[in-house]
């Protein structure tokens, strides 16, 4: 058996990020690769684009001690994982995906902290299984439709120019490194988030994942997110902490009014000097009410 990809990330990554890691073989033969850590009750952390399973590293670090275990996986053509050039790089397919990680597991009980475009693929996953969920975490995200898209990524999911510019000159994984956070990243952060993202092959799912915004109904991943989005009628009485950066340039105030509009008793805390990756500019004392509200 080849190692483990974990094995072979630079020496300054593996300080942040030191977890042996786990593959998952997919029937669309992909290998998925996840971190199972701790033990106790599951706590399942879904990222989004273009950052991978070394986002959650210090809400990992932090759960873990309080009692958890993470379960966390690197979509298909993210991180650690598979990155097939013909893969159906879909909103359906990331739920399936995801879902067969659970199946696997023998999960039947879950918590879930998701982050951009883990809140679509979480929220299917939770529509599927509404009676496992137990609580969630919302970290700037959406799982409804909407129209609202900053220009600089409306541009990037024209076709030819899109492709050209996120897979050949990395004009989203780069500049989200810049543009996602108030204040600069370690060196070190900064790299362990690029490192998966080196070259035209190692993107392909950060084009995939904006070529995948449903904008309308001729979108090939509309019906999967209205589908997400009727599930959301399902959790309304689950307990909900909704933690918001307040400088999102994407997820701005208006997804935050809406989330607010469909979970009214769900306990909300905007920290407004946060940007995007909300979990990197926050204090610890942010992740430390997130694993509070988990242990309740």
């Amino acid at each position: 058996m080849s190692p483990l990809p974990a094995s072979q990330l630079p020496p300054e990554i593996r300080l942040e990020y030191p977890y042996p890691g786990n593959l998952l073989q997919l029937p669309s033969g992909a290998s998925m690769h996840y971190l199972d850590e701790g033990h106790g009750p599951v706590v399942i952390m879904l990222h989004g684009n273009p950052t991978w399973s070394f986002y959650f590293r210090n809400l990992i670090n932090l759960l873990v001690k309080r009692g958890f275990r993470c379960i966390v996986p690197d979509h298909i053509g993210c991180g650690l994982s598979d990155k097939p050039q013909d893969y159906n790089y879909t909103l359906s397919q990331r739920i399936q995906d995801v879902s067969c990680l659970v199946e696997r597991l023998e999960i039947e009980a879950f918590s879930l902290v998701v982050h951009d475009w883990g809140g679509a693929i979480g929220f299917g996953l939770a529509g599927r299984r509404p009676k496992s969920l137990e609580r969630l975490v919302v970290l700037n995200t959406a799982a409804f439709r909407s129209k609202r898209i900053p220009a600089r990524i409306a541009v990037l999911k024209i076709p030819c120019i899109g492709e050209a510019m996120i897979r050949g000159f990395n004009a989203f994984a780069g500049p989200a490194a810049v543009m996602s956070v108030r204040q600069p990243l370690a060196p070190a952060v900064k790299h362990g988030l690029l490192w998966p993202y080196r070259s035209w092959q190692d993107r392909i799912a950060v084009w995939n994942f904006v070529k995948d915004i449903p904008l309308d109904a001729t979108h090939r991943s509309y019906q999967s997110l209205i589908e997400v989005e009727e599930g959301l009628a399902e959790l309304t009485e689950k307990p909900i902490f909704i933690l918001w950066g307040g400088k999102d340039f994407c997820f701005n105030k208006h997804f935050l009014a809406r989330w607010r509009k469909l979970f009214p008793s769900a306990t909300c805390r905007v920290i407004p000097d946060c940007g995007h990756y909300v979990l990197e500019d926050a204090d610890f004392s942010e992740l430390e009410r997130i694993a509070d509200f988990l242990h309740e």
